[in-house]
Order: structure tokens, then sequence, then C-alpha cells
């Protein structure tokens, strides 16, 4: 097939098969196509692409500060730029400026000069969406991400070791780690974290109990006996699937977070009890059967992630177990998405995503022996 003939069949199957793929599928296609982007980019187009990619991330959320995309697809048809000015009350040029940005990526289409029709990317990032929320909060990083060339050089181009001392207090001028930064902010941004905190667990796929033997490694010999401690764990996601698969596992269950984290908890199942904690503190809860952390670890360098995991281990009885949930960085050959959100952990809060080999050094300096690693499939 040349490439004339290739293109055509590639154009036309994205208009029209692309819904009726699976998820397997789907991802092997995408996989595909983004060797065959790289494999016929030109250093000028790599360049342009990945620089102005920050503008993209931009625009996505000054559009949804707008409202912009809650207008256009409120009105589930072709709306003018003028419409879309006199509803948002915004310049309409730069609403134009904007929505050619958004037609390029897949958002809007543009029927006519200076008239859209939202996608259905767009719908996905309406108000009430956790995608509408998740992009406020990963659009923090934008500032501080455009200052690494002037922090590193300012440090010597060394790697940051402290949670409290990194690119985003070079960037905002604070001596605060960022979770203690947040807790001064506009509540919207952490009401933004704790929601795409939680669309974080929801995309995972396959649950820890799933592959986990929980009823062997968890059981416990009194219904009075604290089973599962989630550690850190948001807003609940991993206790109220786990308990809603497993309604009468015997023991108590115990959700531990910051207090403005368990403050933004809602409708959370009786068998639960939230706890309003900070894992730099000591463990409440001692001799519990399974001490768990779901994404907590990958959240501080080693540091403070030693603290975390001493605080836990003298509050663990003989036959406590704990149980983390993290991702793994691969030793070599990351796929793409690893080593983007080892730079987006370096970026909040100097930490990073962490190799096997990484992980055993870490737990075994604290004291832990690490029993096995069970992986989803």
């Amino acid at each position: 097939m040349d490439a004339a003939s290739l293109a055509q069949t590639l154009s036309s199957f994205a208009d029209s098969q692309v819904a009726s793929l699976g998820e397997a599928e789907r991802r092997a296609l995408l996989g595909a196509a983004t060797k065959l982007r790289d494999a016929l980019e030109s250093p000028v187009e790599k360049l342009i692409r990945v620089i102005f990619g920050v503008q993209e991330a931009a625009v996505l959320r000054l559009a949804i500060d707008m409202g912009v995309i809650d207008i256009a697809v409120e009105k589930k048809g072709p709306i003018s730029v003028g419409e879309l000015a006199d509803k948002s009350k915004a310049d309409s040029i730069l609403i134009y400026r904007v929505q050619r940005m958004l037609a390029n990526l897949g958002f809007f289409h543009e029927v006519d000069v200076g008239v859209f029709t939202a996608l259905p990317m767009a719908a996905a990032f309406v108000t009430g969406s956790p995608l509408k929320e998740s992009a406020i909060h990963l659009s923090t990083t934008l500032t501080t991400v455009a200052q690494f060339p002037e922090y590193f050089a300012s440090v010597g181009y060394k790697n940051p070791i402290e949670a409290a001392n990194g690119p985003w207090q070079y960037t905002h001028k604070t001596t605060d780690d960022y979770f203690t930064w947040l807790k001064k902010q506009d509540p919207k941004y952490q009401s933004a974290f704790n929601v795409a905190m939680s669309l974080q667990n929801a995309v995972r796929g396959q649950q820890w109990f799933e592959y986990f033997p929980f009823e062997e490694k968890l059981k416990v010999d009194s219904p009075d006996r604290a089973a599962f401690v989630d550690v850190g764990g948001n807003l609940g996601h991993d206790l109220r699937v786990f308990h809603e698969k497993h309604p009468t596992f015997p023991g108590k269950l115990i959700l531990e977070d910051l207090p403005q984290v368990i403050a933004d908890v809602k409708d959370l199942p009786s068998a639960i009890q939230p706890l309003a904690h900070d894992f730099f503190a000591p463990q409440p809860i001692k001799g519990a059967k399974c001490y768990y952390m779901r994404i907590v670890l990958h959240d501080w360098p080693d540091v403070q992630a030693k603290q975390i995991l001493n605080n836990t281990r003298e509050a663990m009885a003989p036959d406590s177990i704990l149980l983390l949930n993290e991702g793994v960085l691969a030793e070599k050959n990351s796929p793409w998405i690893e080593p983007h959100l080892d730079f987006h952990m370096l970026t909040f809060v100097a930490a990073g995503e962490r190799t096997e080999r990484q992980w055993r050094a870490l737990l075994e300096g604290c004291g832990f022996d690490v029993v096995k690693i069970w992986a989803s499939t």
C-alpha cells in the first residue's frame, strides 16, 4: 500500500470505526499511531510539538475558567464566538483564539468561520466531571514547570531530596511543602486535588483485592480489631469499593487522611470509620492487621517517606502487614506515562516514581521485609 492510500485508510478508520474498538485494541492502535508519528516527525516538528505542549494545557485551563466549554456543550449545536462571549463575559477575540486551539485538540469542530460545535471530548470536561477538576489541579504545575531551567541551574543541577525545598518552593517563594501550601490556598484547589486523586484511583484497572489474597492475609480473629487502615486514603475510594464487594468482611475498616480531606468526605458507609490523621505523627491505630497505602509514598522523597514508614512500623503488631499499592518504575525503556508521572511528582513534591530496586531499598532501610510483589493484569 502506498503512502497516499495508507493515509486515506487511516483517516477513514478514524472517522468511522474507532468507537467500536475494545480497550486492548484501542491501546494497541494508539501505541502504533504514536510510533508512526515519532517516525514521521522532523526535528523541527518534534521541537514545536514538545515545546508548544504547555500552551495546550494552559488553554484548556483557560477555557474551563472562562466557562466556554460548559456553554458550548449546553448549546447542543453550533455556537458562535459572539454568543460565547456574551454568555461568558469574556473578550470575543480571546475566545476565538482559545476555540481555535481547542478545535485542533479535538474538543470542537469549526463548522463555519467563528462558529463551533462541541465534540464528545468537550463534554468530558464540563462542570461536574472529575476531568474538569483534574485539569484544574494538574494545570497548577505550569508555572513551576516553566521555571525548571532556572531552578535547577540555581541548585547546581542536583536532584531535590526534601519535600519543602524543591521546584515548587522556588516558584511559589514558600518554605511549605506542597500539602501545607495547598491548605492555605483557595479551597477550590484542595477540592480539585481530592477529585483528581479519586479519579486516579478509579481508573487504575483491577482493584487491589482482585489479585491480592486478602481473605488469607487480612484475616482477624475478632471483629473488634482493626482489619484495614487506609493511611492517607483521600475520600475513601478504595475502602468504599472493598466494602461494597465484601460487606461482611470482619474487622474494623478505618479511613485516615488530613482533617481538610476528611471534612470533604461524603456519604461514607457506616462500616468505614473516618479518622483525621497526619501520617507524620505517630499512628493512632495500634496493632491493626493491615496498614494500607495507595499512591502515598510516591508523594514524598525518601526523607519523608521514611518518617511515614517508621510511624507505621511502630504501631504494628507482630502479625501486622504493610500493604503498598504503588506504581513500579521500569528499570529501563519506561513506557510514555512513567517518566511523565515521575516529573509530575518532582514538580509538586520533589519526589518521584521508584523502581523495584528503589522500593526494596526504602522499605528494608526502615526495617520491613518485602515478602512479595503482586501485580495487576
